[in-house]
C-alpha cells in the first residue's frame, strides 16, 4: 500500500515541490545560489541515492512549466533592442562552432563512429540560458552589458542549435536535404521579428488598455492573467515551430517589458512568485534526472573529458565572439562562463540522440552528467568572479 502511494503522481509531485522550495529557503538564508542546491536536492531523492523520485513525463512538463516562467520573468527585465544586436549573433555563431568541433573530435579520439561523434558535437553546442539567467538575476546582475550579451547570445543560440540538431539528425539517417533547414530558418527569424514587433506595438498596448477596464478594476488578478495568457501563447508558438518554449515566454516578456500597469495587480509581480515555484521544481527535476550508479571506468574517463572540453570550448568561443564586440575582457570572460551551462537543453538532445539509436547508453550517460556538472559548478564560479 506504501508502495503504490509513493509512486503515485500526486506524492512524487507533493514531494518534488516541497524539496524544491525548501532547497530555495535554504539557499536564500545562507546567501547561496538556490540553483545549487535545488539540483543537489534533487539528486539525493533521485535515483543516484534515495530513489524517492524518478524522471516520469510528469516531472517533465512541470520542470518544462517552470523553464518557461522563468525566461517569461527574465524576459521583463530586457528592452527589445538588447536582444536585437548583432554582436551577440557573432558569440553565438562561434560559441556554437567550436563546441560542435570540440565535441565531434574528442568522440573520435576515443574511438566512437561518425555519426556519434556529431552526435556529441550537437550536444556541446546547447546553452541553458535557464540556468545563467537565475543566477544572474540573484545577483542583481541582468542590467550589466555581459548579461545582456549572454541572454540575447543563449536565444540566438538556442536557433543556431536547433539547426545543428536537424543536420544531424539527417546525417544520421543519410538523407540529407538543405530544405528542411532553409524552413527552420525562415521560420525562426520571422517568428523572433514578428513576435518582438506585434508583442510591443499592439500586445503591450493592449494589456494597459485591459488595465483601465471595468473588469481589471473590479479584479486586478485578471491583468496578471492576461499577461501569462500571451506569455504561454508565445511559448506555444515557439514549440510549434519547432523552437524551445522557453524561447517563446523569453520574447514575450520582452514585448511586455515596457507595460505601465495602475490599476490592476503588477503582473511582473505576480510572475516573480509564480517563478520561484515553478523554477525550483525544474532546477530539482535536473538532479532527478541524473543516475551516478551506470558510471563505469571507462565511461567516467569520457565523462572528465568530455566535461573539461565542454567548458573550454564554451567559454573560447563566447569570449572570442565577445571581444570581436568590442568588450572587456573581464566582461568577455564572464559571457564565455555564462554560455557554459549546458542544463535541460543538451539532456533533451541527448535523449533524442538515444531514442533514434544515433547514440547509445554510455554516451547518453555522458552527456547526461556533464550537463549536470556544468550546470552545478558554473553558477558557484560565475557567483565567484562577479561578487564585486
Amino acid at each position: 500500500m506504501f508502495e503504490v502511494i509513493v509512486t503515485s503522481i500526486e506524492f512524487q509531485l507533493s514531494l518534488l515541490l516541497f524539496v524544491a522550495l525548501a532547497g530555495y529557503l535554504i539557499a536564500s538564508k545562507i546567501n547561496q545560489s538556490a540553483i545549487v542546491w535545488e539540483i543537489l536536492i534533487g539528486i539525493a531523492i533521485g535515483p543516484s541515492l534515495l530513489g524517492l523520485i524518478t524522471y516520469t513525463e510528469s516531472v517533465h512538463s512541470f520542470a518544462q512549466l517552470g523553464a518557461v516562467v522563468l525566461l517569461f520573468v527574465v524576459g521583463l527585465e530586457f528592452n527589445i533592442k538588447d536582444v536585437f544586436n548583432i554582436k551577440y549573433g557573432v558569440i553565438a555563431f562561434i560559441g556554437v562552432a567550436i563546441p560542435w568541433i570540440g565535441g565531434y573530435f574528442l568522440a573520435i579520439f576515443f574511438g566512437y563512429d561518425f555519426i556519434s561523434s556529431v552526435f556529441v558535437g550537437t550536444a556541446l553546442t546547447a546553452t541553458s540560458v535557464a540556468i545563467t539567467a537565475n543566477v544572474l538575476r540573484e545577483m542583481g546582475k541582468l542590467k550589466t552589458e555581459a548579461a545582456k550579451a549572454i541572454i540575447g547570445a543563449a536565444v540566438i543560440d538556442d536557433v543556431l542549435g536547433l539547426l545543428v540538431l536537424s543536420f544531424s539528425i539527417e546525417v544520421a539517417k543519410k538523407t540529407m536535404s538543405i530544405v528542411p533547414l532553409i524552413i527552420i530558418i525562415v521560420e525562426a527569424v520571422l517568428f523572433m521579428i514578428l513576435g518582438a514587433y506585434i508583442g510591443h506595438r499592439y500586445l503591450s498596448r493592449l494589456l494597459e488598455k485591459f488595465d483601465a477596464t471595468k473588469l481589471a478594476g473590479r479584479f486586478p488578478e485578471t491583468v496578471f492573467i492576461f499577461a501569462m495568457m500571451i506569455a504561454f501563447l508565445y511559448a506555444m508558438i515557439a514549440q510549434g515551430i519547432g523552437l524551445s518554449a522557453i524561447v517563446g515566454s523569453f520574447l514575450a516578456g520582452v514585448a511586455l517589458e515596457s507595460v505601465i500597469i495602475k490599476r490592476g495587480k503588477n503582473f511582473k509581480e505576480g510572475a516573480e512568485y509564480l517563478q520561484i515555484i515553478f523554477a525550483s521544481i525544474f532546477f530539482v527535476s535536473l538532479g532527478v534526472l541524473a543516475d551516478f550508479h551506470v558510471l563505469t571506468l571507462q565511461i567516467l574517463w569520457f565523462l572528465i573529458a568530455l566535461t573539461i572540453v565542454a567548458f573550454l570550448t564554451k567559454i573560447i568561443g563566447c569570449y572570442a565572439g565577445a571581444r570581436i564586440g568590442r568588450m572587456t575582457h573581464k566582461n568577455s570572460l564572464v559571457v564565455g562562463m555564462g554560455m557554459v551551462p549546458r542544463g535541460e537543453v543538451a539532456m533533451i538532445v541527448a535523449l533524442i540522440g538515444l531514442n533514434l539509436g544515433i547514440i547509445k547508453q554510455d554516451i547518453y550517460v555522458s552527456l547526461i552528467l556533464m550537463s549536470l556538472l556544468t550546470t552545478i559548478f558554473m553558477p558557484i564560479i560565475l557567483r565567484y568572479y562577479m561578487k564585486d
